[in-house]
């Protein structure tokens, strides 16, 4: 029967039915590690027995009653967030793109309450990745993901990652707020300086803009902290989060400073799913369970372990790989051309290891956050084969 689902997507060649922790099954009963994690999504691994739980618990009481009403669900991950972070009050929507679209609107909403009519601009950075409707596509910087869906929307400038100059000339009196990914994941994963974001804080509270931290892909834990912000010690006024916080269920929220929370008023904005009571149920049993697994000390420990493993790799592999980026577990492998990161996907998934390829020919290793020690070593060892493989076949042909 002929696949009736719509061809915008490359699938690999494997239709997956099940998964267990750091594992996907395929449907011929092949098991997989995991090194993506649905795109660093599933941050307690595949089918967690709470996550279900809470999941069957919430669905069998209220799936939906719309933002027409409250519920409790939302109330309380509105408040724990809000008591984990510290900001004033959330915002729930469905996904990161969403999140990001509701903080471009928030920042010009905020400047034209304040009067401040010719403040519209959204400043995002080089290398930008903030999702892929037209507002959150204005604000990223690819023309790939541009090309035929002109004309963008205006009012959006762009400044080069972690250039200080550039950034101090950037920010004046018509920038509405300043968007930037703590790690940059799309690109090739590719971190922040924290002298920039320190940088830009500043600037942004000079000059009378909002500082906005995209951490849909590099928050949640992936850094070895909570919330990416707390790892570089700069405070934004709006966190844009979606991709793990509910653990695989559709969910987005912003994180909202007490200086622009009154920005966005009845009738503003809105959502018809948005922080709906099941994924609502699921993203509080993920947050306790963070606590109970002490989480963030096992990214920091064992992201340091995948490091020394993928550097080790490179420096034996050097004709083929090059550097390591990155921070905790979101961590990237760059790929010297004209060796092609894909292939090292496809040869690794061929030994039963999922990774991923990311901009400028990148292998990104965004593995659930639960993986074990053992998990990462026999990880390294089937990604050392991959690229072994690789390799071997580029000789190959370079012989005959």
């Amino acid at each position: 029967m002929p696949d009736a689902l719509l061809a915008n997507y490359s699938r690999a060649p494997v239709t997956f039915v099940r998964g267990e922790g750091c594992t996907l099954i395929d449907e011929r009963g092949e098991r997989y590690l995991d090194f993506v994690a649905g795109l660093a999504v599933c941050a307690l691994g595949h089918a967690h027995p709470e996550i279900a739980r809470a999941i069957g618990e919430q669905a069998a009481r209220l799936v939906h009653c719309s933002n027409l009403y409250g519920h409790e669900p939302a109330g309380e991950l509105a408040a724990e967030l809000a008591r984990r972070s510290g900001f004033a009050r959330v915002f729930f929507c469905n996904s990161g793109t969403e999140a990001n679209e509701a903080a471009i609107k928030l920042a010009r909403k905020w400047a034209y309450r304040r009067g401040e009519r010719e403040r519209t601009t959204i400043l995002a950075c080089s290398g930008s990745f903030h999702g892929r409707t037209l507002g959150a596509l204005a604000a990223t910087d690819n023309p790939r993901y541009h090309e035929g869906f002109g004309p963008m929307p205006g009012g959006f400038a762009f400044t080069p990652f972690n250039d200080d100059a550039a950034l101090e000339r950037t920010i004046d009196g018509t920038v509405a707020a300043f968007i930037v990914e703590p790690v940059q994941g799309e690109s090739g994963v590719h971190v922040a300086d924290r002298a920039f974001l320190a940088q830009a804080r500043r600037l942004c509270d000079e000059r009378g803009a909002l500082l906005v931290f995209d951490e849909i892909q590099c928050g949640m834990g992936r850094l070895g902290t909570t919330f990416a912000f707390e790892s570089v010690d700069v405070r934004p006024d709006l966190v844009t989060m979606a991709k793990a916080l509910a653990n695989g269920l559709p969910i987005g929220a912003v994180l909202v400073s007490e200086r622009c929370a009154d920005a966005l008023r009845p009738g503003d904005h809105g959502s018809t799913f948005g922080g709906s009571p099941v994924p609502c149920a699921a993203a509080l049993t993920h947050l306790r369970l963070r606590d109970e697994l002490r989480l963030d000390d096992h990214v920091r420990e064992i992201g340091a372990f995948l490091r020394s493993g993928l550097t080790s790799l490179a420096s034996r592999f050097s004709d083929v790989l090059g550097e390591t980026r990155g921070a905790g577990m979101m961590l990237g492998l760059q790929v010297r051309e004209p060796y092609d990161a894909a292939r090292i996907v496809d040869a690794a998934r061929e030994r039963n290891l999922l990774v991923n390829a990311a901009g400028g020919n990148t292998l990104r290793i965004v593995p659930p956050l639960v993986l074990s020690n053992d998990e990462a070593v026999t990880g390294l060892r089937r990604l050392e084969q991959a690229v072994d493989a690789v390799a071997g076949q580029r000789v190959g042909v370079a012989m005959r």
